[in-house]
C-alpha cells in the first residue's frame, strides 16, 4: 500500500491509503490534482469539548456544520471545511442530538485513511 496526502483548497490535509497499483494507474505524483471521495456512512462526527482526542483515524478535518437533515433514524450532517469543500456524514439522530449539532457549530469529520477513494481527471 501507498500513503497519499492531498491538500484541500482550504489548507486541510487529507490522507488516503491505496494500493501501489492504484497510485501507478492513476498517475499520482506530487503536484497532480486528484479528488477524494468518502462514503458518508464511513464518516464519524465529533465536537471539540476541550479534551484531547486520541484516535487511530488519520483524518480529522475541522469545520462548521453547514446543514443538518434529520430523518426518522439517521441525520445527514454536512460539514463545511472551507475553501469550497464540504463532507457529509450519516449519523444516528440520537448522536446528532447528543452532540447538540447546530448549523454554524464547529464539528470534526473523522474517517480512516483506508476509507478514501481517489480519482483523477482525464
Amino acid at each position: 500500500n501507498d500513503e497519499v496526502e492531498l491538500t484541500l483548497p482550504g489548507g486541510e490535509r487529507l490522507t488516503a491509503v491505496v494500493t501501489h497499483a492504484s497510485v501507478e494507474t492513476l498517475g499520482l505524483a506530487v503536484g497532480v490534482e486528484a479528488i477524494a471521495l468518502i462514503k458518508a456512512s464511513w464518516v464519524l462526527v465529533a465536537v471539540d469539548d476541550g479534551k484531547p482526542m486520541k484516535l487511530s483515524a488519520r483524518n480529522q478535518l475541522k469545520g462548521k456544520v453547514l446543514r443538518l437533515t434529520p430523518g426518522a433514524v439517521n441525520t445527514e450532517v454536512v460539514i463545511d471545511l472551507g475553501g469550497g469543500n464540504s463532507i457529509a456524514a450519516i449519523i444516528t439522530k440520537t448522536a446528532a442530538e447528543e452532540l447538540a449539532l447546530k448549523v454554524g457549530k464547529p464539528a470534526i469529520a473523522i474517517f480512516k485513511a483506508s476509507s478514501v477513494i481517489l480519482g483523477v481527471g482525464t
